[in-house]
């Protein structure tokens, strides 16, 4: 059979494929082609978080369905991409404080590489009048697990998928569905993410979206740099505007240090591509990541220059909106409507480099983008 297919979470139907394992060997020849194994975590705030690991032959990932269908690292060689969280190992939902008073308590379950933020709300912390919390930082997803999950394989176009389903639904509010595939290929160091985001209500919603992609060390360590092609660019707040001469660049770690954030109007190439990559301290390792900027429209550039201890990273954030108060984005016409069931999808993709000549030849294509490369000296206020 060309194509297998394995239910790994169907909470419709009762599935669950406790300590699933499987090795493929795609031909006759012996040779294993992939890996697959689901398994639960178990003591600590770990506790019933569930791992599913796809080695592809060249790439292993971790996905964590518990924690909102988040990436908690990839592997190639002695490449990670991860980063050193001060929360230690992934943390089940039922250990996050989502609606803690301060609004901040999303942070305490934050580990992962790839997570997203959203659906109600992807920004800082609001409240009202009265100072009630009204949308935590960085929203829900993150924090449900997925009611499905489902694994295929295709040996004769060698693809790998992880399909998985999020709801973030509440009774008299907001109804959303997260529907995402997670897809490889065999022995290669390219994947990609899918995502479909559907209005589940009966009456039109608004939503946010944003991807936080977070590096650290030993990958992206001082003298690693980014590479973002721009039709603008703005700092944040006052304190990154002082640093903007070095927004590109990853500083040494600074104890007690503020994050920095820049803005961008990312700029794209003639197929409408927006192109980014993270270049580790020598030059010899980089991962690519491209999107279309007419579905993300916006990129913020997230710096951690803190002790390795306290949370040394690297984000990179292709988004709908800007990750501000929900009523600013709203103030500003960047938050998105939905419809009643209708739905709209986003696409990610990315490749790890470990060819210093390839590294400098994507940089190389990435810089000829025509782009207007307009910076502002300070913040703006439309933008922050």
């Amino acid at each position: 059979m060309m194509i297998s297919y394995w239910t790994l979470i169907d909470t419709n139907k009762g599935i669950y494929s406790d300590d699933f394992h499987y090795q493929s060997y795609g031909n006759d020849d012996g040779i294993r082609a992939a890996e697959y194994r689901m398994k639960r975590l178990h003591s600590g705030r770990s506790d019933g978080i569930d791992v599913i690991t796809i080695d592809n032959g060249l790439l292993s990932f971790e996905i964590l369905p518990t924690r909102g269908f988040s990436i908690y690292k990839v592997r190639y060689n002695d490449i990670e991409l991860k980063w050193d969280s001060p929360n230690l190992w992934p943390v089940h939902p039922s250990f996050v404080p989502i609606y803690d008073p301060s609004g901040l308590g999303w942070l305490e379950g934050f580990t992962e590489w790839f997570v997203r933020c959203g659906l109600e709300s992807n920004g800082s912390p609001e409240f009202d009048a009265n100072g009630k919390l009204i949308y935590p930082i960085h929203g829900r997803i993150a924090n449900i697990p997925s009611d499905y999950v489902r694994l295929t394989e295709n040996i004769g176009t060698k693809e790998i998928s992880l399909n998985g389903k999020v709801f973030e639904t509440k009774l008299f509010f907001k109804k959303f569905v997260l529907d995402t595939t997670l897809i490889t290929w065999f022995n290669s160091t390219k994947f990609t993410i899918r995502d479909t985001v559907t209005n589940l209500s009966s009456v039109p919603n608004e939503f946010e979206l944003l991807y936080h992609i977070n590096t650290g060390q030993p990958f992206a360590s001082p003298g690693g740099r980014v590479v973002i092609p721009f039709d603008r660019l703005v700092p944040q707040t006052n304190t990154a505007a002082e640093n903007l001469h070095e927004w590109d660049k990853l500083g040494p770690e600074i104890t007690g240090s503020e994050e920095v954030v820049f803005y961008f109007k990312p700029g794209v190439n003639a197929n409408g591509i927006c192109k980014t990559m993270l270049i580790n301290s020598t030059g010899d390792k980089a991962f690519v990541l491209s999107f279309r900027r007419d579905s993300l429209p916006y990129f913020a550039l997230w710096k951690s220059r803190l002790a390795n201890t306290d949370g040394y990273v690297c984000g990179l954030e292709p988004t709908i909106s800007f990750p501000n108060k929900h009523s600013f984005e709203k103030q500003h016409g960047r938050v998105a409507k939905l419809n009643p069931q209708e739905s709209r999808s986003f696409e990610l993709n990315f490749e790890i480099l470990n060819d210093p000549k390839i590294i400098t030849e994507t940089e190389t294509e990435i810089k000829n983008f025509k782009t207007k490369g307009k910076i502002e000296s300070k913040p703006i206020k439309e933008w922050s």
